[in-house]
C-alpha cells in the first residue's frame, strides 16, 4: 500500500523543545514504524525523524507553555539564534525599517537565515534594514496559525538554494481541525504600559473531497514608552554625570566665541513644556533651556494594531490527483516614535536647526550671520509634546499588506512517484510615514526671510533671538510639519516541479529514497520614496536614499538517500542556481551530503557537509545614492595627531576633533557572490523512551561575504593607516588593502577637515563560527502527581572572527574589545511543565551569556529571563491559562559605560519588566482540547 508524504501527530509528541528524539515502543525496544514526513533540510519523505542535520522543533503547544506571545519572542529563545538584532528600541533600525523584526541564526547576519512558512520563500521586508540589506519580517507572522516551528542550523543551500547558509527556519501553518476553536488573550505589565488584545478563531470543514482550514487573528498592541520605565524616564538615569544634564530644548550659541547664550528670562516662557520640566541648563559651551525627561519621549514597544488571515483548502479529483491552495492575508498598522540618543542634537522628526541649502560647506552650512546681534549664531530647537499636539502626532506609521498564495497539483503515478507542480506569489507591501520637519518653513518661521550674504559667505537674517525661546502653538507647529511617505514593495513569484520516490531502487540494505525540483523565480523591489525625501534641503535631518530592481533566478536540484549497511545511511544532494540582472549571470552549484549510523538502536551518530552560496542582497546591488549628514563625526587622524597616547575611545568621548560630514552610500553591481562550508557531527542517544540527549558540533564558514562598510571604523582606520600605527601601538601598513581602501573612501578638503566618507556594500574575506549545541528532554509519567516534561538546551560557541580583507588580520567577534557588537559566547534554555488532569503549569527560563560593556573593556554580567504559566480545563472544550513573562520583575543590567540612551545595550535587554496574559480557549464540536 502506498504511502503518502504527511505529518504525523505521533511525531510531534515525540520531539523536544530543541532536540527531536528517537521513536521508541512504549517499552523502550525496536523503533516503531512511522508513516513517512517531509522535515525541512530534504524533500525526500522519510520514517525517521531525525537525519544527518540537527533540526529544532518547536510546536503550538510547546510555544504557549512557554509563554511566547509573538514570533519574535519564540525565535529569540533559541539558543542557535546567537546574533545581535535590532529591537524595537534601535533608533538606526526603528527609523529604516519601523515595526520590522529580524531573526540571525548562529550571529552571521539576519539576511543569512533563509526563513520559509510552509516551505515557501516569502517576499523580502521591502525596506533594507539600516538602509542596506534585505531581510525576512518575521514579526508580522501569525502566531496564532502556527503548527511548528522547525529550524536547521547550517547550510541547506543544495536544497534551498541562496540565503540558507546560517540555516532555515520553516514556519509550518495548521493544515486541519477539527472543530471551530476560539482564542482569546488579555495581557498588560505590571508596571504599566502595553496593555494588549488578541484574538484567533480557526475553523474547517470537509465537504466530499474538498476541505480546507480557515483562521483569522486579531491583535490590539498599544505602546509602551520610555516615560513609562523608571530606568529610563529621564536623563538623571544614564551613568555618566556629564549625559545627566537636562536634554536640550532651545539652544543659541554665539559660533564665533563658542558659547551659549541665555535667554533674559532664563527660560521662563518655556517652563511649561516637556510637562513642566523645562528648565535653564549649564552645558559644556554655557546656558541652554532643556528637560530632563525630553529624552524619554519615545516607545520601548511600538503599538501594532491589524489582521492576519489564513486558509488551506484542498480538493482531492482522485487518489492519485488532489488541486491545493494556501492563502496568508496580513494587514497591520504600527506605530513607534523614535529619538537621538545625544545630549543636545535635534532629531529628525521633533526638532530643527538652521541649515543653509544654499551652501556645501559642513561647517559653514548650520551658522548664520545675525543682524540684529551683529553675530554669526547656531541656533537649535527640539520640539515638545505641548507643541506639537501631542506625541502620537509625531509617530511614525507604517501599514504593513502583505499577501502570499501557493496553489498547484499534486499526486502521484505508478503508485511510488510523488509529484507537485506549484506556483507561489507573494508581496510586502508598506506605507511608511515618517514625520519630518520642512525646512524652508522651519528656517522661515525662526529666522523671517534671508537678507543674504556676507563677506565670508555666511547667510544673513534679522531675528529676535525671543523668537527661539517662545513656545510655539500647534498652528504654528503645523505650519512647519509634513508627513513625509515611502510607498515601498518587494515582491517574489515562483514556479517549481518537484518530484520524490521513496524506494526508487532496492540496495541489500534497503530503499534508496530520491527527490528532485526544478525551480523558475522573479524576485523584484521599489523603495518608491517620498521624492522631496531625496532632496538636500526639503526636510530638516537625513536624506534618504533610492533603490529598484528585479533578477531572475532558475535552479534544479536533486537528492538521493542511500542504505549503505542495515545500521548506516548516506544523503547526498546537489543543486545549481543560476541569478540573472543587469550585465550578470552568477550561478553556483551546491552540494551536500551526511551519514546516518546506528550502532545500537537507541544511538544515533551522525555527520554532514555542505557547500552554501549567496546571491547578493537586492539593495547592495541596486541602492541609489543616500546621504548621511553627521553633525558629529569624530577625526581620529586630528585628534591622535595633536594629543599622541590618547585612545580612540576617548577621542570619541572628548568630542574636541569632531565635525559635520556628508556622507554618501550607494550599491555595488559588482558585487560576487558568497561562498561557505558548513559541518556538524553529533549523536542523539536515547537510552529510554521518555529520556534523549543530543550533543552536535558545528563549524561554518562564509567567504566572499558582503558587508557595508562601517564609517567610524573606516575614520579610525584612515587615522591608523596616516600615522602607521593604531591607539594600542600597533603598527599599520599604509599599503594593506585596508589601508588603500580606507585612504580611498575617507574624504579631506584643503584644510585637512573631512568632508565626507563614501561607503558601500563591499565582499570581505570570510567570517567563521563554531561550537557545539547540547539539548536534553525527559519526561516522568506518574500515577499520583501527574505528567512532568523537562528540556534543556545550550549553546557554546567556541569561535566566531572575521576577517575584512585578505591579509588582514581576524577579529574575534567574542572578544570584549571587538569594535561592534560583541556576540555572547553562551546561550541557552530551561524548561519544565507539568499536567494532571484538568491542571497545568509550567516554568521556562532564557540563559544569555556575558556580553561587552558600552565601552568594551568588559563584561555584562550573564543573565536570566523566566516565563511561568498555568492552565485549568473548565470542561473538555473551554480552557483558561494564565502566564507570566519575566516573572521576577528583572530589568536590564547595569552598565556604568552605557551612557546614551536609554543606559543600556537594545540588541539583547529591554525594560518592559513583568507582563501577564490571560487567555480563554473555547472549542466548539470537535474532540477535547
Amino acid at each position: 500500500m502506498r504511502r503518502h508524504a504527511m505529518v504525523c501527530s505521533i511525531q510531534l509528541a515525540l520531539l523536544a523543545m530543541s532536540a527531536p528524539v528517537l521513536a521508541q515502543t512504549p517499552a523502550g525496544g525496536q523503533p516503531q514504524q512511522l508513516d513517512t514526513v517531509q522535515v525541512t533540510g530534504s524533500r525526500i519523505p522519510r520514517a525517521q525523524v531525525e537525519g544527518p542535520a540537527p533540526i529544532t522543533v518547536v510546536t503550538a503547544e510547546q510555544i504557549q507553555s512557554a509563554g511566547f506571545t509573538s514570533v519574535p519572542d519564540v525565535l529569540r529563545s533559541l539558543s542557535q539564534n546567537g546574533g545581535s538584532t535590532q529591537g524595537q528600541q534601535n533608533t538606526t533600525g526603528a527609523q529604516s525599517t519601523p515595526g520590522a523584526q529580524a531573526v540571525d541564526l548562529r550571529g552571521l547576519g539576519p539576511n543569512h537565515t533563509l526563513v520559509l512558512v510552509n516551505g515557501r520563500r516569502i517576499a523580502d521586508f521591502p525596506l533594507p534594514l539600516n538602509g542596506r540589506s534585505n531581510f525576512t519580517d518575521v514579526g508580522n507572522i501569525p502566531l496564532g496559525m502556527i503548527d511548528r516551528v522547525e529550524v536547521l542550523t547550517g547550510s541547506a543551500s543544495a536544497v534551498y538554494g541562496s540565503d540558507a547558509m546560517a540555516g532555515v527556519i520553516n514556519f509550518i501553518l495548521k493544515k486541519s481541525t477539527d472543530g471551530t476553536t476560539i482564542d482569546y488573550r488579555y495581557g498588560d505589565t505590571s508596571r504599566g504600559g502595553g496593555e494588549s488584545h488578541k484574538l484567533t478563531l480557526t475553523t474547517g470543514f470537509e465537504k466530499g473531497n474538498f476541505s480546507g482550514i480557515v483562521g483569522v487573528e486579531l491583535l490590539d498592541k498599544r505602546p509602551l514608552w520610555g516615560t513609562e520605565r523608571g530606568v529610563q524616564d529621564s536623563t538623571l538615569d544614564s551613568p555618566d554625570e556629564s549625559r545627566r544634564r537636562p536634554r536640550l530644548t532651545a539652544q543659541l550659541m554665539n559660533w564665533e566665541t563658542d558659547e551659549n547664550i541665555a535667554p533674559a528670562d532664563d527660560c521662563a516662557a518655556m517652563s511649561g513644556l516637556n510637562e513642566g520640566t523645562t528648565v535653564l541648563a549649564e552645558g559644556d559651551y554655557g546656558p541652554y533651556c532643556g528637560s530632563e525627561r525630553a529624552i524619554a519621549y519615545r516607545t520601548i514597544e511600538n503599538e501594532r494594531k491589524g489582521a492576519n488571515a489564513y486558509g488551506s483548502f484542498e480538493y482531492r479529483f482522485s487518489d492519485s490527483l488532489s488541486w491545493f491552495a494556501d492563502v496568508q492575508l496580513g494587514h497591520q498598522k504600527v506605530k513607534l516614535l523614535t529619538g537621538t540618543n545625544g545630549n543636545d542634537v535635534a532629531s529628525d522628526h521633533m526638532g530643527w536647526e538652521f541649515h543653509d541649502p544654499a551652501s556645501t560647506d559642513n561647517y559653514r552650512n548650520k551658522i548664520f550671520y545675525n543682524a540684529a546681534t551683529g553675530q554669526r549664531e547656531l541656533w537649535t530647537r527640539q520640539f515638545t509634546p505641548e507643541e506639537v499636539g501631542g506625541l502620537r502626532n509625531r509617530m511614525n506609521t507604517t501599514t504593513q499588506k502583505t499577501m502570499a498564495v501557493t496553489t498547484g497539483l499534486k499526486g502521484y503515478f505508478a503508485d511510488a512517484w510523488n509529484w507537485e507542480a506549484a506556483y507561489n506569489h507573494s508581496e510586502y507591501k508598506a506605507d511608511v510615514k515618517m514625520p519630518r520637519i520642512k525646512a524652508d518653513a522651519a528656517n522661515r518661521l525662526f529666522l523671517g526671510e534671508r537678507l543674504g550674504y556676507d563677506d565670508d559667505g555666511y547667510a544673513i537674517y534679522s531675528p529676535d533671538p525671543a523668537r527661539l525661546y517662545t513656545p510655539l502653538t500647534t498652528a504654528e507647529f503645523a505650519s512647519i510639519a509634513a508627513m513625509s511617505t515611502f510607498k515601498p514593495k518587494a515582491k517574489n513569484d515562483n514556479l517549481s516541479f518537484t518530484i520524490d520516490n521513496s524506494a526508487l531502487f532496492t540496495l541489500p540494505a534497503g530503499d534508496v529514497g530520491f527527490a528532485g525540483a526544478v525551480e523558475y523565480g522573479k524576485q523584484s523591489y521599489r523603495i518608491n520614496p517620498d521624492p522631496l525625501a531625496l532632496t538636500e534641503d526639503a526636510y530638516y535631518g537625513p536624506r534618504y536614499g533610492d533603490g529598484n530592481g528585479d533578477r531572475d533566478h532558475w535552479s534544479a536540484a536533486g537528492e538521493l538517500r542511500i542504505p549503505l549497511l542495515s545500521t548506516l545511511d548516506a544523503s547526498v544532494a546537489g543543486r545549481y542556481d543560476r541569478y540573472s540582472y543587469g550585465n550578470k549571470d552568477p550561478g553556483k552549484f551546491t552540494y551536500s551530503a551526511g551519514l546516518e549510523w546506528r550502532p545500537i538502536d537507541t544511538l544515533l551518530i551522525r555527520s554532514s557537509y555542505g557547500t552554501g552560496f549567496r546571491a547578493p542582497d537586492m539593495h547592495y546591488l541596486f541602492a541609489g545614492d543616500d546621504y548621511y549628514r553627521t553633525r558629529y563625526a569624530t577625526d581620529y587622524y586630528q585628534c591622535r595627531t595633536t594629543e599622541p597616547g590618547i585612545t580612540d575611545g576617548d577621542c570619541y568621548r572628548l568630542g574636541d576633533y569632531d565635525g559635520s560630514t556628508f556622507d554618501v552610500y550607494n550599491g555595488n553591481m559588482q558585487l560576487d557572490v558568497e561562498t561557505s562550508k558548513s559541518f556538524s557531527a553529533g549523536f542523539v542517544w536515547s537510552p529510554v523512551a521518555n529520556f534523549d540527549l543530543a550533543v552536535d558540533y558545528y563549524k561554518i564558514r562564509i567567504e566572499n561575504q558582503v558587508q557595508t562598510q562601517d564609517r567610524e571604523q573606516l575614520r579610525i582606520d584612515e587615522a591608523n593607516c596616516r600615522l602607521g600605527v593604531t591607539d594600542s601601538g600597533a603598527s599599520v601598513d599604509i599599503n594593506s588593502p585596508t589601508c588603500v581602501d580606507a585612504l580611498a573612501r575617507v574624504i579631506r578638503d584643503t584644510d585637512g577637515n573631512i568632508t565626507s566618507v563614501h561607503f558601500s556594500p563591499i565582499n570581505i574575506a570570510n567570517e567563521e563560527t563554531s561550537g557545539i549545541d547540547v539539548a536534553a528532554h525527559y519526561r516522568l509519567q506518574t500515577a499520583s502527581a501527574g505528567n512532568f516534561s523537562f528540556s534543556g538546551n545550550y549553546n557554546w560557541t567556541h569561535r566566531h572572527t572575521r576577517q575584512q580583507f585578505p591579509g588582514d588580520p581576524s577579529e574575534d567577534m567574542l572578544d570584549v574589545s571587538f569594535s561592534a557588537t560583541t556576540l555572547p559566547r553562551t546561550k541557552g534554555n530551561l524548561g519544565v511543565s507539568w499536567d494532571k488532569g484538568a491542571w497545568g503549569a509550567s516554568l521556562f527560563g532564557n540563559y544569555l551569556g556575558r556580553v561587552a560593556n558600552y565601552d568594551n573593556d568588559a563584561w555584562t554580567d550573564s543573565t536570566w529571563r523566566f516565563n511561568a504559566g498555568g492552565r485549568y480545563d473548565i470542561n473538555d472544550h473551554l480552557r483558561v491559562s494564565v502566564s507570566v513573562n519575566n516573572l521576577f520583575d528583572k530589568m536590564p543590567p547595569k552598565d556604568a559605560t552605557w551612557s546614551n540612551y536609554p543606559y543600556y545595550d537594545t540588541s539583547w535587554f529591554d525594560s518592559i519588566g513583568r507582563s501577564y496574559f490571560v487567555q480563554l480557549t473555547w472549542k466548539l464540536g470537535g474532540s477535547a482540547l
